[in-house]
């Protein structure tokens, strides 16, 4: 047998049976949790901690990364929107139209990233118009960190089914 034969019936190169896949899963949405508005989780159950300084630098980054966000919004809004839609329905007949697993795999990626992207730009909004400060801000962001996890928990749930599904009806094939 031929090396690279020996390699490809050892080492599975499809999407959803790769476990560099599940893994590169897995660190996306635990950054996605960890990073609230761009702003470590850490960082703000210190300044609920602590306060002063803290809570002060806290804020600073929390309007630092309110107003890229919305500046970003609203210079590249809609071209964002159009290359984000273009590139999801494109994503989503090679996925399922023309079922493509790689496409599979990235759309079971991509769709609940956007949902999240789109969660981010409506907390900065609020945060932006309400101004909290204190105990107000960190429940904002631990709303919005919940909501990103309840996202993540979902998104993983529906990909281990349907790469489960992929990967039976794969073993089947054979």
């Amino acid at each position: 047998m031929q090396f690279t034969t020996i390699l490809f019936e050892v080492i599975d190169f499809r999407s959803f049976s790769n476990l560099w896949y599940w893994i590169m899963l897995a660190v996306l949405w635990s950054s996605a949790s960890h990073w609230v508005l761009g702003v470590p989780f850490d960082m703000i159950q210190r300044a609920r901690r602590q306060g002063g300084q803290a809570l002060a630098d806290l804020q600073d980054m929390v309007r630092i990364n309110v107003t890229r966000l919305l500046y970003i919004g609203e210079v590249a809004g809609l071209w964002l929107v159009g290359f984000v839609a273009f590139l999801l329905t494109t994503l989503l007949l090679l996925a399922f139209w023309y079922w493509i697993e790689f496409a599979q795999a990235v759309v079971l990626i991509a769709l609940p990233m956007t949902l999240v992207g789109v969660m981010s730009i409506a907390t900065a909004r609020r945060i932006a118009q309400e101004a909290p400060e204190g105990e107000a801000l960190f429940r904002r962001l631990s709303r919005h960190r919940l909501h990103v996890q309840m996202v993540g928990m979902l998104s993983i749930f529906v990909t281990a089914m349907f790469g489960m599904y992929q990967n039976l009806v794969a073993v089947r094939s054979f």
